[in-house]
C-alpha cells in the first residue's frame, strides 16, 4: 500500500493516467476542487468515502491503494481538513454533508427568521451562527484528538485550558454549541446570566472573538442579537431559537470529517445568491457569479508570491479564486499570494474576513470607500502598488465631481482626465494608479462603459478617457458576458482587462471576446458551464481571431470607430447567428419554395375569379 506522505504526487499521477483535471476528479469523488487542491498541495488528506474511492481508482489503474489511517496518526493542531479522531478499520463512517443537504440546512435557517427581517439582513444573523457552529464542532473534534493523545477527557481538557494554542480556535465553555443550544446547562457567574437568547448569542460571539482576538476580533462580534434600536427587538428569541435548532440537527454536524474544508465559503455564496434572487440590486451589490470570478482569475494568471488587490472586495470571492487558480495550476505552492481587499459595507467586510480565515489564506481586509479613502498606501500622497487587481465595483456608481478634483493621489487628471458623474472609468483610473509597472487587472463593469459617448458630436468625458487608455495601450481586451448572469440586473456585464506592459505580440492590439452566447439557462439566472469558462479564458489568453467569438483589433481600428470597444460592435456571436447545418437549411429552403408555389397558385386562382366577375358585372349608368 502507498504511504500517505507522497499523496500529492500520487494524485497528480492518477489524474494524468485518467486524463482528468482537478475539477473532473473532484466531481468524480463528490468533493470540491478546492479540496483536491489541498490534497495535492499536502495541506490535507482525504478521509472516509473519498479515501476509499481514490484507493479504488488507484487499483483500477494498476496502482496500489492508500494505506489505512491509524489512530496513532495525529495531525498538527489546527489541521481542519485532516485532524480529529481517527476511526479504526471496520468502524462506520459518516457521509460528508452533501451540497443538497447543506442548502436545505441554510434555507431552513433562513426560513426561521423569514418575515422578521428583509432578505439582505438574514446573513447578518445566520452567518455568524453557522461560523460558531462550525468552530464548536471542530473544537469538539480536536478535543477528541487530544483525548487520544493524553488518555482521558479530563486530562486533555486540563492541558488545553493551560495551552489554548493546542487547538486552532479556543472556545470558552459558555461558547460551545451544547451550551448555546441549551442542550447542556452552564453555571453562569452571579449577575452575568443572560436574560434572553439574543443576549446570550451576543455574549457568545464577543467571548469567542476575545479569546481569538488576532483572527476573529471585528469579524463575528459586530452583530448584536439583542439589539432594539426603536424599543423593539430587531429579531425575536423565537426566530433565533429556530435558527439554533436548525443548526443543532444531528444531520448537520459541521466538524472536521463532516464537511469539506471550503464548506463555509460555499455556504456564504449560496446564501448570498438566495438573498439576491429575492431582493435584487441591494442584495446583489457584493455578489459576483463564481463563473465570472474564475474567468477573471484564469485571465490574470497569478504567480506565486504576487500581491493581489480587490478594492471593492465584497465577500472576498475574487481574491480567493485567484489563490485557488494559482494552486490549481502550480499544484505545489511554496509562496502563496498576498491578498488585499477593501470593502465599504460592514456586513460584507465581516464575511470577507471570515472567508479568509476559512480558506487559510494570508490577507488583509480593511473597511472603507476605496474611491474617497483608499486605505492601502505607501504614504499620504502615494498609493500602494500591486501586481494584480480584480474587482466588481458598483456599476454606474454616482460620485460628486469634487471627488475627482484635486485628488491627492493624482488618479484622474493624469490618467485621461476627470470623468462625469458615473464612476465606471474612475474605477479603471484608480486601477491603473494601483498597478505596478508590469501589473494587470480584470474589472467587471456595465456594458455602457465601453460605448458611451462614441459617435456623438458633443464632447464626452468617458469617451475621452477611453481614448487615452487606448492610446496608452493599457486595454488588453474586453469580454462581453451573457445576459442575466448577475443578481442585481438582467443586463450583460463586461470584463475590462488592463495590462501595464503588454507582451510583444499583443502590443497595439485589443482582444475582444463576444461570450454572450456561452451560457446555459438556469432558474432564476443563467450560468456559464465549466467548459465555457475555460473556453472564454483560453480564447482571450490566446489573443487570436475566432469566427463568431473573438476579434483582435488595432488601436487604429478602435480610433476609426470613435473608441467604441464593445465586442458586439466587431463580432457577432455564433449563437446569435443561429447557423444551421446544410441539410437542414436545404430542407427548409425546399419547404419555403413549395409554400411559395402554393401561395402563388392560390393568388392566381383568386385573380381569375375576380376577372370573370368583372366581365359579368353590368356597367353603372350615371
Amino acid at each position: 500500500m502507498l504511504n500517505n506522505e507522497n499523496l500529492g504526487s500520487v494524485l497528480r499521477e492518477l489524474r494524468s493516467k485518467l486524463k482528468l483535471s482537478q475539477e473532473e476528479l473532484a466531481a468524480r469523488l463528490n468533493v470540491s476542487f478546492a479540496t483536491v487542491n489541498r490534497w495535492e498541495n499536502d495541506k490535507a488528506s482525504p478521509q472516509g468515502a473519498a479515501r476509499e474511492a481514490i484507493s479504488k481508482l488507484l487499483e483500477d489503474t494498476g496502482g496500489e491503494p492508500l494505506v489505512s489511517r491509524s489512530p496513532e496518526e495525529i495531525m498538527a493542531p489546527g489541521d481542519l481538513a485532516g485532524a480529529g479522531r481517527r476511526r479504526k478499520r471496520g468502524t462506520a463512517r459518516s457521509a460528508v454533508l452533501s451540497t443538497k443537504s447543506m442548502e436545505q440546512m441554510l434555507w431552513d435557517a433562513a426560513c426561521s427568521i423569514r418575515g422578521e427581517k428583509d432578505a439582505p439582513k438574514f446573513k447578518d444573523y445566520i452567518l455568524p451562527l453557522i461560523f460558531i457552529k462550525r468552530l464548536s464542532d471542530v473544537f469538539d473534534d480536536e478535543v477528541k484528538r487530544l483525548t487520544e493523545t493524553y488518555g482521558d477527557a479530563e486530562t486533555s481538557m486540563a492541558v488545553l485550558e493551560a495551552d489554548h494554542s493546542l487547538v486552532r480556535f479556543y472556545l470558552p465553555p459558555e461558547c460551545r454549541w451544547p451550551v448555546v443550544s441549551h442542550r447542556e446547562p452552564f453555571k453562569w457567574p452571579r449577575d452575568k446570566a443572560p436574560k434572553t437568547l439574543g443576549e446570550q448569542l451576543t455574549m457568545t460571539v464577543r467571548a469567542i472573538a476575545k479569546a481569538n482576538s488576532e483572527k476573529l476580533s471585528g469579524v463575528i462580534d459586530i452583530v448584536d442579537y439583542n439589539a432594539a434600536p426603536h424599543g423593539e427587538r430587531e429579531i425575536s428569541d423565537q426566530a433565533l431559537s429556530g435558527v439554533v435548532e436548525t443548526l443543532s440537527d444531528p444531520r448537520y454536524r459541521l466538524g472536521l470529517r463532516d464537511v469539506e474544508p471550503d464548506f463555509l465559503g460555499r455556504a456564504y455564496e449560496y446564501l448570498l445568491r438566495k438573498f439576491a434572487e429575492s431582493q435584487g440590486q441591494s442584495a446583489g451589490e457584493f455578489f459576483t457569479p463564481q463563473e465570472v470570478g474564475w474567468i477573471m482569475a484564469y485571465i490574470v494568471r497569478p504567480r506565486q508570491g504576487e500581491e493581489v488587490c480587490d478594492f471593492a472586495c465584497g465577500s472576498a470571492g475574487l481574491l480567493i479564486k485567484c489563490e485557488l487558480a494559482l494552486v490549481q495550476r502550480d499544484r505545489k505552492v511554496s509562496s502563496p499570494l498576498r491578498l488585499y481587499g477593501q470593502e465599504l459595507t460592514g456586513s460584507s467586510y465581516a464575511i470577507a474576513r471570515m472567508n479568509m480565515v476559512i480558506h487559510d489564506m494570508e490577507g488583509e481586509i480593511v473597511r472603507g470607500n476605496s474611491m474617497t479613502n483608499p486605505k492601502f498606501r505607501q504614504n499620504d500622497t502615494s498609493l500602494k502598488k500591486f501586481d494584480i487587481a480584480v474587482a466588481n465595483p458598483m456599476w454606474n456608481q454616482p460620485f460628486e465631481e469634487k471627488t475627482f478634483e484635486n485628488d491627492p493621489f493624482d488618479r484622474f487628471e493624469s490618467h485621461g482626465g476627470n470623468t462625469s458623474g458615473k464612476g465606471d472609468w474612475a474605477w479603471l483610473q484608480h486601477t491603473v494608479a494601483i498597478l505596478k509597472d508590469n501589473g494587470r487587472a480584470a474589472v467587471v463593469l456595465d456594458t455602457g462603459a465601453v460605448t458611451r459617448g462614441s459617435g456623438s458630436k458633443n464632447e464626452d468625458k468617458e469617451r475621452n478617457i477611453r481614448q487615452w487608455f487606448v492610446e496608452q495601450d493599457l486595454i488588453d481586451g474586453v469580454i462581453l458576458l451573457p445576459d442575466n448572469l448577475f443578481y442585481n440586473t438582467t443586463a450583460a456585464g463586461i470584463i475590462v482587462v488592463l495590462r501595464m506592459q503588454k507582451p510583444k505580440d499583443r502590443r497595439g492590439k485589443i482582444t475582444l471576446v463576444n461570450a454572450s452566447a456561452e451560457f446555459k439557462k438556469g432558474q432564476p439566472k443563467n450560468y456559464i458551464p465549466d467548459d465555457k469558462i475555460h473556453k472564454i479564458a483560453d480564447a482571450f489568453n490566446d489573443g487570436k481571431d475566432v469566427d463568431g467569438f473573438v476579434k483582435v483589433i488595432t488601436k487604429a481600428e478602435a480610433a476609426k470607430n470613435d473608441f467604441n470597444l464593445s465586442p458586439s460592435r466587431y463580432v457577432a456571436a455564433i449563437g446569435d447567428l443561429k447557423i444551421k447545418d446544410l441539410t437542414t437549411a436545404l430542407a427548409e429552403y425546399d419547404a419555403v419554395c413549395t409554400e411559395e408555389a402554393k401561395v402563388n397558385a392560390d393568388l392566381l386562382n383568386v385573380f381569375k375569379q375576380l376577372k370573370t366577375l368583372a366581365k359579368r358585372a353590368k356597367p353603372i349608368v350615371a
